[in-house]
């Protein structure tokens, strides 16, 4: 199904439940937040198919800590330029979306069991922002991210996705940004490149042990052997996908989005849960 095909049907969907469906997004490059491309198109094409939140809580690739699990507690999450060698006019970008210190709070508690604590350091990195723009252009639903704990394995972000989920409930956009394939050593810089074939193996693996709700698999590093080694030298822009995964249930439905390899090694495939 074409990603307008199912926007379309994913609307249609979604007009019928009040629970919030949950999203994961590859981000790919962050110059995706300044150029016209198909995902970025897709992007504000979603914004506008999804129900208004009430808030939203973003897991990104790009905040890693360890040995615990931080939640952004800022009441103005400040906007992070994660990067470096792009243009000014990517410096330039600002999203001033006020931040939610009450409910982040309750997610702090919520994950007392994962070492949770409150931050108002950090604010909105790259794997957020530059999706959240055009979801969201005007900035007015609030938002805070909750890290990544580096030191846990695979399956310990499905089980923060389980803890999670009862947030959709509330009216709370749970967004997960990051790759299902993302090797930089591996990009191929020629316009028009082919995919590798562990890009395209992984991708594919992955796509249908989600459709399957085999996520067991999923966060199986062994079984999943050096196929993630591969897609995934360090599994940072993966763990996101298993948060969102671990949120969702057998009530849902699935609708996949963007799912092309862009620069040869790095698979900008989406994917919503969504309410049947």
């Amino acid at each position: 199904m074409s990603p307008v095909k199912a926007l379309s049907a994913l609307r249609d969907s979604l007009s019928l439940s009040e629970r919030m469906p949950l999203v994961f997004l590859g981000h790919g490059s962050p110059m995706n937040a300044i150029e016209d491309t198909s995902f970025s198109r897709t992007w504000s094409t979603l914004g506008r198919t999804l129900p208004r939140p009430k808030a939203i809580l973003v897991v990104s690739a790009h905040w890693m800590t360890r040995g615990t699990t931080l939640v952004d507690v800022s009441a103005m999450p400040r906007t992070i330029h994660d990067f470096y060698g792009f243009p000014d006019k990517l410096f330039a970008q600002q999203y001033d979306a006020p931040g939610d210190p009450e409910l982040a709070r309750e997610v702090v508690s919520l994950l007392a069991s994962h070492h949770a604590e409150g931050d108002e350091t950090w604010g909105l990195d790259h794997g957020a922002w530059t999706v959240l723009k055009f979801l969201y252009p005007d900035a007015d639903v609030p938002v805070f991210q909750v890290s990544i704990d580096m030191t846990k394995g695979l399956a310990y972000q499905l089980e923060i996705g389980q803890t999670l989920t009862e947030l959709r409930d509330r009216g709370v956009l749970i967004l997960g940004s990051g790759n299902i394939v993302h090797n930089l050593g591996a990009v191929n810089w020629r316009p028009n490149s082919k995919p590798h074939d562990f890009a395209l193996a992984f991708d594919a693996l992955f796509t249908e042990k989600l459709a399957e709700r085999d996520f067991a698999a999923l966060a199986d590093r062994a079984g999943l052997g050096h196929l993630l080694t591969a897609a995934h030298p360090t599994v940072d822009h993966y763990l996101p996908a298993l948060t969102i995964a671990g949120a969702s249930d057998a009530r849902d439905d699935l609708t996949y989005m963007t799912d092309s390899i862009d620069l040869g090694s790095i698979s900008m495939r989406s994917f919503v849960f969504h309410a049947a």
